[in-house]
């Protein structure tokens, strides 16, 4: 797995709540020291087409919107299936697309979705792998923002053209062959609903089933009935149900795509756990000829089939 840069910069809590973030737009979208403060808005579902659109009618103030598809990965027209639905862009690509977003080096930056963060985990997760030090989720997404009675705008965002200059590889981040090799020497967690580590069903990916000897941690279960994160001790509590802690060994996570892990990843960095994810996830995996899948409720240190095209 390769290694964070040395020279790792103060990183922020990883979640801001919507009133601390109505305290920065009452101070005119600064922190109280006066950092400026961006806000991206990351409005995507699997599936779905219409992100902008619902972004356009109604957001907070000042929200930029991102195409998770079109920034937070490579396009689907510059790779195939074998490496995965969603690909990490490029340092490039991504400092091109944060610089559409208005950033400047030094900047606060708040990710926000409609939909419980994973898609704002991905945002999260890719600026923070980028060098960005202070980078937050907001818990509860857009509807805590509503439900505190904050105000929404319409229309889109265009903002000034910022100048970040991004860094990389300041996250750890497994290959397949590191993912695979994983459960061996530490853990890694399938971040999917349950039914499709099981391989009981397959919506999206050509095979069902999982790694061998990943085990099973739905995302989902990390948030409460109001889609907040749950607490330290909670998220701690359920690691630990599945083998990882703090104090444990290497942590990994993967999941379709690599937009829900990213949202286990953060979990698992409020639990006191800086995990590793695997970008290709099972997307990746399941495309790729001969690669061994395991099914069932159990981890299976063998294979169960092999991915065959």
């Amino acid at each position: 797995m390769p290694v964070p840069h040395a020279a790792e910069p103060a990183r922020s809590h990883p979640l801001i709540t919507a009133d601390e973030l109505a305290e920065h737009a009452a101070r005119g979208w600064r922190t109280d020291d006066g950092t400026p403060v961006r806000v991206l808005d990351v409005r995507w579902r699997l599936g779905a087409t219409d992100g902008r659109e619902q972004h356009a009618a109604g957001h907070v103030p000042g929200a930029v919107f991102v195409d998770l598809d079109a920034e937070l990965a490579l396009p689907a027209d510059q790779h195939g299936p074998e490496q995965g639905r969603h690909p990490l862009p490029t340092r490039e690509a991504l400092q091109a697309a944060a610089r559409r977003w208005g950033l400047d080096d030094g900047d606060a930056v708040v990710v926000l979705d409609d939909w419980t963060s994973l898609a704002a985990a991905r945002a999260w997760w890719l600026l923070r792998h980028a060098g960005v030090a202070d980078v937050r989720v907001l818990d509860g997404a857009l509807p805590a923002w509503r439900d505190a009675g904050h105000p929404l705008e319409t229309g889109e965002v265009t903002p000034a053209p910022g100048s970040v200059t991004l860094g990389w590889d300041h996250q750890p981040v497994l290959s397949a062959d590191e993912a695979a090799a994983l459960p061996g020497h530490g853990v890694l967690l399938d971040a999917r609903a349950a039914e499709r580590y099981r391989g009981d069903v397959e919506p999206v990916d050509p095979v069902g089933g999982h790694v061998p000897g990943a085990r099973s941690a739905p995302t989902t279960q990390h948030l409460d009935d109001d889609g907040r994160f749950r607490s330290p001790e909670e998220l701690r509590a359920s690691f630990a149900a599945a083998g990882a802690g703090a104090d444990g060994p290497e942590v990994g996570a993967y999941c379709g795509s690599g937009v829900t892990a990213s949202h286990t990843v953060l979990a698992l960095e409020l639990a006191g756990e800086r995990a590793a994810l695997y970008p290709g996830s099972w997307s990746q995996w399941s495309n790729t000829p001969g690669r061994p899948v395991a099914t069932g409720a159990e981890p299976g240190g063998a294979a169960d089939a092999e991915v065959s095209r």
